[in-house]
């Protein structure tokens, strides 16, 4: 139902921020495109809810008297079901009837021993000068054979279905804290992993270290192992080379019982260009999911790009969110390659420096449409799920309430923050890393809009590119990185890991992500199996036993990062907490900032140490909570942690309340104060 209060207050972007009032016709023209066009799609009195529910409608279904499937094929002349239920020829008993009107619907209708749980089918469809084998695009189960490595669908309908026991689930934001994962390399062994395993070995990890929330990769179908599931082919189905769709629900349910929720990367960006596992020609009208002309192919991605101002696209992507959602109890999705669907030249070498290249005439008003859509069904089907945009070329009220002038998206991902560190790892020597710098760029965004943080994700540990760890390290973390045993570049490489994931979560607005392994250094690129390398799994896994060996320094690494989340997430509502500059002085290399009661300083110095350094806070005792120098994470133990440091009176401060707090601190060295709670007698 479309409510009249949503265009009551299109300027709040604008009143937020003054420098939109030039674009505010372009701001109003894409919330009016969107309304309109979910008046067109729901009517007057329906929901986006009640209209995305095409799964339930299109592929395969058990009824009580037999199964129907059907089929979105405007351009096919004829359909056959073939599989092993007819030996993969085409009879006329499976032969599928386009249903009267124009919509380009086909329908079959079996009896119940037509097909079987586990049959293995696809579609044999027939156009004007053509015709080809194709996998349903609402497929729920694509499995590839060992031998031939061929794609198909499977009749999945198993004598006991999985029963979710956690019926209802909220994430917990304060803050919201993402453990990124790929279920397939989430293991120890030189293999694919599965979900049972996720669930068995990894959950229990998640946990531990006090994450809340994990955000699933390459769980969508993709016919290519190495894509990292981002070249997906059949859109309802999770990816068969995990396991079973049962196994996925008990992995998502198991979670959610441990307090964890689980957020879906999910891929309606673009899609793979194959035409019998995917969309690509489906049935001889390469355009029918797909922009037609010059729009159709992604220049840079080699994928196809879907045509968002077809309703019948919108129906299939609104009702894949829903599906995940309703189906497997996802809590949410982190959209990928936002900024690619906002252009119609994908923001590709545009520097975004002015608000003039946001609304340059470029902007693609059927995606962004859909991507409204996208966050309105969403949060309609569950008021708290999440939905967080990747997103890099910054794109004003993204992460904004649609009401406000917004997308409505919960957040945006800060994809200026590993950016910038890789940078300065690169580029600069570490007497030339600058506080004001620093804590410039891990705050820098925009103030109506929630953030996800993060030092580094998967991007940045792929083939091609090198983790925090490594940059710092390098070829020393073979030879150096036993308990004893370190050098001069291990133990910089230590210190500097600690203290830019620290820096980097203390600072949030909205959530914190790691990808798994970053946590403790794993070493190593990302490297998918291909023919490049002989198809292996060494560098497609992660190596647990090393985090878990006492002997090796990747513990240190794992046990800080451990005690950081938990202290972060022990403070009500930090993420809203304001981010208060105490200090900074460059030449010196040290700052400080205040969040409520905690008290973050920070001595990037690499060969000064300072006795007695001053900064004014609020009167009070403050004890350590966190300090990386501690010998526990690596470090060398310089500052007597058990130490309650009392602020020291500044008579010209006191109608402020406010005291010097006086410190001993290490170079190469971070630490956390909070301030004692004294119970009153």
């Amino acid at each position: 139902m479309i409510e009249k209060e949503e265009i009551s207050n299109w300027m709040g972007i604008i009143q937020n921020d003054p420098w939109l009032r030039p674009f505010s016709y372009a701001i109003e023209g894409r919330q009016q495109h969107a309304l309109h066009k979910e008046k067109e799609l729901v009517g007057f009195q329906g929901s986006l809810s009640d209209f995305a529910t095409g799964y339930l409608y299109f592929g395969l279904h058990h009824l009580k008297e037999g199964w129907v499937f059907r089929e979105w094929a405007p351009n096919a002349t004829a359909i056959y079901l073939i599989g092993d239920f007819n030996d993969w020829k085409e009879s006329e008993n499976y032969k599928m009837t386009r249903l009267k009107g124009n919509a380009g619907v086909w329908e079959i209708i079996l009896d119940e021993e037509a097909i079987h749980h586990g049959d293995l089918y696809k579609l044999k469809i027939h156009w004007n000068g053509g015709e080809g084998e194709r996998i349903p695009a609402w497929a729920r189960r694509v499995v590839q054979d060992e031998n031939t490595k061929i794609f198909s669908a499977q009749v999945w309908e198993p004598a006991e279905k999985y029963v979710f026991r956690r019926k209802v689930f909220r994430v917990n934001r304060g803050p919201l804290m993402i453990y990124e994962a790929h279920i397939g390399m989430a293991t120890n062994e030189e293999k694919v992993g599965t979900y049972n395993e996720f669930r068995e070995n990894v959950l229990p990890r998640v946990k531990a270290d006090g994450y809340n929330c994990i955000q699933l990769m390459a769980i969508q179908e993709h016919p290519y192992y190495g894509s990292f599931g981002y070249h997906v082919s059949s859109f309802f189905a999770p990816s068969s080379r995990f396991g079973t769709p049962e196994e996925l629900k008990q992995l998502i349910d198991t979670a959610h019982k441990m307090g964890i929720g689980v957020i879906m990367d999910i891929v309606h960006s673009h899609a793979v260009k194959n035409e019998v596992e995917g969309l690509g020609n489906f049935a001889g009208d390469p355009n029918q999911y797909f922009y037609p002309g010059e729009k159709r192919e992604h220049p840079a991605w080699d994928s196809l790009c879907f045509d968002y101002g077809k309703n019948e696209v919108l129906h299939f992507l609104l009702s894949n969110c829903k599906y995940w959602m309703e189906e497997f109890h996802f809590d949410g999705f982190r959209f990928d390659g936002v900024t690619s669907m906002l252009y119609y030249d994908h923001g590709l070498g545009k520097a975004f420096t002015n608000y003039n290249d946001y609304f340059d005439g470029n902007e693609d008003d059927n995606a962004i449409c859909y991507l409204i859509l996208a966050n309105k069904l969403i949060h309609e089907v569950n008021s708290k799920a999440i939905t967080i945009a990747e997103e890099v070329s910054g794109m004003p009220g993204l992460a904004a309430p649609f009401a406000d002038g917004g997308f409505g998206f919960d957040y945006r991902m800060a994809m200026n923050v590993p950016d910038y560190w890789i940078k300065l790892i690169k580029e600069k020597v570490d007497e030339d890393w600058l506080p004001s710098s620093m804590l410039w760029e891990v705050t820098n965004r925009r103030k109506d809009e929630k953030t996800i943080s993060y030092a580094e994700s998967h991007d940045q540990a792929l083939v091609g590119d090198k983790t925090i760890i490594f940059r710092l390290i390098d070829a020393d973390m073979y030879w150096h990185f036993q308990t004893g045993d370190e050098n001069y570049n291990v133990n910089r490489g230590i210190a500097l890991h600690k203290m830019i994931r620290l820096l980097t979560a203390s600072t949030i607005n909205g959530g914190y992500l790691n990808f798994m392994g970053n946590e403790f250094g794993h070493p190593e690129w990302i490297d998918f199996p291909r023919e490049g390398n002989g198809w292996s799994h060494k560098y497609a896994r992660r190596q647990w036993d090393l985090v878990d060996n006492p002997k090796l320094d990747y513990h240190f690494l794992g046990d800080f990062d451990k005690d950081m989340v938990h202290l972060l997430t022990s403070m009500d509502e930090f993420q809203d907490s304001k981010v208060e500059e105490i200090w900074h002085n460059d030449g010196d290399q040290v700052f400080a900032f205040r969040r409520r009661s905690m008290v973050f300083v920070f001595n990037f110095s690499p060969t000064k140490s300072f006795t007695d350094y001053g900064f004014l806070v609020p009167y009070g005792e403050y004890e350590v909570k966190l300090n990386t120098d501690a010998k526990k994470y690596g470090g060398f133990g310089f500052a007597d942690d058990s130490i309650i440091h009392a602020t020291t009176p500044g008579p010209a401060y006191d109608r402020d309340k406010k005291g010097w707090l006086k410190l001993y601190i290490p170079a190469r060295s971070a630490v956390v104060l909070r301030k004692v709670r004294r119970k009153k007698s």
